[in-house]
């Protein structure tokens, strides 16, 4: 039986890799994202690749949309949560203007792709959400001021909401990639240790999805326990350490 994935953010980087992983290994994608020129390409290479445009900020949008690819698929077993967006230029000034951008996509796009799915994987007591959050939440980094709470946001929601979905059947997970080379990872003017290519993330995510139950998935697995050690410091540890990257973060 054919098996059906509801993926936003699917335009391009991460979300677009694991359109095509899911296509080649015969599951039926509802693929949204923001920009239709770059869905509708998407779709005429692929067949099993379904376009549903969307902008998640709008919650009502949202709603309708997922409503629309129940009425193709009639079933979705899992919705993976891509959308992001980060600037690092632009948060090297503090701006609550741009944090707020950042969180309204990031965050709250993705509590409304939740309350898009919410009633219809508990009334059939199945489907696994997933969203993609990233190592930048597990510590606070230079100019991701926006960026890092994002992600923060989004791992302690999965938490929260693991309990609740779990009472239902539904499975929720987070996704926690290292650099992933991609249109936005490619604004970074500083190195970008261990830095793998989409097709890697979406091969990762593919076997963490399908093949493993776990809560989160992260790769590489290298840099990510890494990180977590990085996670675990004292502040002062931490603060000292990072400092010192900012001072070699400047010569690039």
């Amino acid at each position: 039986m054919t098996k059906n994935i509801w993926i936003t953010g699917a335009s391009s980087g991460i979300g677009k890799a694991l359109a095509i992983k899911f296509t080649t290994e015969g599951w039926h994608v509802a693929a949204s994202a923001r920009r239709e020129n770059l869905l509708q390409e998407l779709n005429n290479n692929n067949l099993n690749i379904h376009s549903f445009p969307l902008d998640v900020r709008d919650e009502s949008q949202t709603k309708k949309v997922f409503q629309n690819i129940i009425e193709k698929f009639k079933t979705i077993d899992i919705a993976v949560f891509c959308t992001g967006i980060h600037d690092p230029e632009a948060e090297k000034k503090l701006s609550s203007e741009k944090i707020r951008e950042i969180m309204e996509t990031n965050f709250f796009g993705t509590v409304n792709c939740i309350m898009a799915v919410n009633e219809c994987f508990k009334e059939r007591k199945n489907g696994h959400i997933s969203i993609v959050s990233s190592v930048a939440s597990y510590r606070g980094l230079p100019t991701a001021s926006g960026y890092c709470a994002s992600k923060a946001a989004l791992t302690s929601l999965a938490e929260s909401l693991y309990f609740n979905f779990k009472r239902h059947g539904v499975r929720i997970s987070i996704i926690s990639p290292g650099f992933i080379k991609t249109p936005m990872t490619d604004k970074n003017k500083f190195p970008m240790p261990m830095i793998k290519s989409a097709e890697y993330a979406a091969e990762k995510m593919f076997i963490g999805l399908t093949k493993k139950n776990v809560f989160e998935i992260h790769f590489p697995i290298v840099f990510t326990m890494l990180m977590k050690l990085i996670q675990m410091m004292p502040n002062w540890l931490y603060f000292m350490i990072a400092g010192k990257g900012i001072k070699k973060m400047k010569r690039f």
